[in-house]
């Protein structure tokens, strides 16, 4: 069994999940302003829009003078405007109730076993935290969806000013957490950001990966967790 002190958690896709896609409920906001957008076409921009604003400003900006607030405000605009869109007073409202729509739990579901696995772990007496590539709404987010108490830290990369798989936001977790690595292990969905990098900062790791995900890079199948129910029992059998 590993002699673990501290559990470090990812949050999207690993504890929560969009109810629906960007896609729907960008179409939906801006029925209610109005406007008539594809879902679909909504969905395709924001990818294309997310992956460019990503490379062009790693982080929400952090260092090149970008609020998380107006880089995420840049996305929903360019999203919708690659969609057809040109009212600009009606893509700043549309922005600025999105933006703020996305810290509430109408948007974001658990996922199974999260809520069950998280208590026991805690019951257990692990210290727990959370290492996210997340803007400085996460706190909001996770006390909406009734999971803040769990965990003694959330870090994330803007306030870090680091993202995974950056080794340095895990040191800055290990130090929040007052654990060495090897007392420490982190699970998350992501084979790079969570389970390599983890590792390579000297900690333990778990991969979410449900049954019928894909194929990904290889992992030993007693780091892989079809289901959070699955870590209790991954730990006590290393």
């Amino acid at each position: 069994m590993l002699r673990l002190r501290l559990l470090t958690w990812d949050v999207k896709d690993t504890l929560l999940r969009l109810r629906q896609p960007v896609g729907q409920s960008y179409a939906a906001e801006a029925r209610a302003h109005g406007l008539q957008v594809q879902p679909e076409a909504l969905g395709r921009s924001f990818r294309e829009v997310y992956g460019a604003q990503s490379r062009r400003f790693p982080n929400y900006g952090h260092g090149q003078g970008l609020s998380s607030r107006q880089w995420w405000l840049d996305v929903i605009k360019q999203s919708f405007r690659l969609s057809g869109v040109q009212d600009e007073a009606a893509l700043t409202k549309l922005a600025e109730k999105l933006y703020r729509d996305y810290c509430s739990s109408r948007n974001w579901e658990m996922l199974p076993g999260a809520a069950e696995t998280l208590s026991r772990c805690r019951q257990l007496g692990f210290r727990m935290g959370i290492v996210s590539n997340f803007d400085s709404r996460l706190e909001v987010i996770l006390s909406q969806c009734n999971l803040r108490y769990h965990f003694e830290f959330v870090l994330t990369s803007e306030a870090a000013g680091f993202a995974k798989p950056d080794g340095r936001i895990f040191e800055q977790a290990l130090r929040l957490g007052g654990a060495r690595p090897e007392q420490a292990a982190h699970i998350g969905d992501d084979y790079s950001r969570d389970y390599r990098a983890a590792r390579a900062a000297g900690m333990h790791s778990f991969l979410l990966r449900a049954p019928g995900q894909g194929e990904g890079p290889e992992v030993p199948p007693e780091h892989v967790l079809p289901t959070l129910s699955h870590l209790l029992a991954r730990i006590e059998k290393e």
